[in-house]
């Protein structure tokens, strides 16, 4: 007998020690066909951010959850992503002030507030929330920062699943630099992947399916993006991981679409025509590093109702996007192809924006299996003509106008390096162009795009 206790003892003590290494190792787990089996399409949802700020409520929430429910899921659309600062009780729509009183539990991780989530009581966190979502039939995502809470610093808390704390896991010297919630995570020793390994094992607990990480990628935190990747890695539920802000330098591509699935290369985009603009030049820069699993970002779109509260946008609106900016803005991320996050109080569409969102065929593009970019082929003056290439062999073209003005287009198809003839369908008109059987030639007006579906005639 006393032979049996000893050698169940070393067990014990074997697994105990095996299980601790593993709790505190700094050393990554990421396996390089993680990014290849979540987002084998750019994600669809809806993103509390550019409507509410940091202050959105679990009814604003919900109202937009059913509204996608009802109207959008069967498009495709399926992440509701609660964004930015839910953990305090007293937002404004703004980035925090310095000191926020937040809401942690007590091993310092950060809690949705109670009175703006009222179904987070008793610590049951998002879990209740988040098994709405799921049982409308779609998937739940949440933003966070980088790093541990300042809060949870000052205090010392214990980190949980380890013997480390707070203090130990903090690099005070590295600060966010517009949101004073947060230290950065000191990940040269193994308290800081102690530290990310707990939050995600609380975010799997709760069911969350995406986790967007702010102030991660400008400027780039690669030892900080490789904890996030690792501690997604052994939390125990798959979880698309997102990184923000932009823009992204196009010298960290083989880093991060080796372990986020989507990624900012843009700033914030607001609804103005110079920010849609750049976009263009932005996307051509990262052609070459988007595929199943793994996409460059574009950002939110701000179109619909927005800035209910959110400062960032200046005040409440619809969209100041003209109607051809935003079949423009549309177009090109389906085309790129860019995760479509929608950015509006979804219950205050008016029909022509949830036209504009529920047009298959256009999303379609976005969401073609075979994941090939989008390339700009042809430019002539303020006209650009972009082409991708789509899973049953047919080819989208882009043409837009980034002029001021109205623009003459002629586009040769043998041009852009396909067939003579060609049968041509008009995605937004949503019906065949014969007349464009070897060629496009007409009018673009300022900021708008033709966007044509080709397929060899011969």
């Amino acid at each position: 007998m006393r032979h049996w206790i000893a050698a169940l003892a070393l067990f014990v003590l074997m697994a105990s020690l095996s299980m601790s290494a593993q709790e505190v190792s700094n050393e990554p787990t990421h396996n390089s066909t993680t990014t290849q089996t979540l987002a084998l399409t750019p994600p669809m949802g809806w993103n509390s951010y550019d409507c509410f700020g940091d202050s959105v409520t679990e009814e604003e929430v919900l109202a937009n959850a059913r509204y996608m429910k009802e109207k959008l899921l069967s498009h495709g659309w399926q992440y509701v992503v609660v964004d930015f600062r839910w953990y305090d009780p007293d937002a404004k729509g703004a980035e925090g002030t310095p000191d926020a009183v937040l809401t942690v539990d007590s091993f310092g991780r950060l809690m949705p507030a109670v009175n703006r989530f009222p179904s987070a009581a008793d610590g049951k966190g998002f879990k209740p929330l988040a098994d709405q979502i799921h049982a409308m039939g779609m998937k739940f995502g949440i933003h966070i920062m980088r790093g541990i809470p300042r809060m949870s610093v000052k205090a010392n808390m214990p980190i949980e699943g380890s013997t480390f704390t707070a203090q130990e896991a903090a690099n005070t010297a590295n600060k966010c630099e517009w949101c004073p919630d947060m230290f950065g995570v000191d990940t040269s020793k193994p308290v800081g992947q102690a530290w990310y390994d707990s939050i995600f094992r609380l975010y799997a607990s709760w069911g969350v399916d995406l986790v967007k990480v702010d102030d991660l990628t400008f400027p780039y935190s690669d030892k900080e993006v490789e904890a996030v990747r690792t501690a997604i890695d052994r939390c125990g539920r798959p979880m698309v991981f997102s990184t923000s802000p932009g823009e992204t330098h196009v010298n960290t591509a083989e880093h991060v679409e080796r372990h986020a699935n989507m990624w900012r290369i843009s700033a914030d985009l607001w609804d103005k025509w110079k920010n849609l603009d750049h976009t263009f030049d932005l996307l051509a820069t990262w052609e070459g590093h988007a595929g199943p699993g793994h996409w460059p970002d574009a950002d939110m779109l701000p179109i619909g109702k927005i800035g209910k509260r959110c400062r960032a946008a200046k005040d409440e609106h619809f969209t100041h996007f003209t109607k051809d900016e935003q079949r423009t803005l549309m177009s090109l991320w389906a085309l790129a192809p860019s995760p479509l996050m929608l950015g509006q109080n979804l219950p205050e569409n008016d029909d022509w924006t949830l036209a504009l969102i529920t047009n298959d065929e256009v999303l379609a593009v976005n969401q073609d299996s075979l994941g090939a970019q989008g390339r700009r082929i042809k430019t002539l003056y303020q006209i650009e003509v972009w082409q991708k290439p789509l899973k049953d062999g047919s080819k989208v073209v882009g043409i837009f106008n980034r002029g001021k003005e109205e623009q003459a287009a002629n586009v040769r198809w043998t041009d852009l390096g396909l067939a003579a003839k060609q049968h041509a369908r008009d995605l937004w008109q949503g019906k065949a162009m014969e007349e464009y059987s070897e060629q496009f030639e007409g009018k673009i007006p300022s900021h708008g795009v033709v966007l044509l579906r080709l397929q060899d005639a011969q």
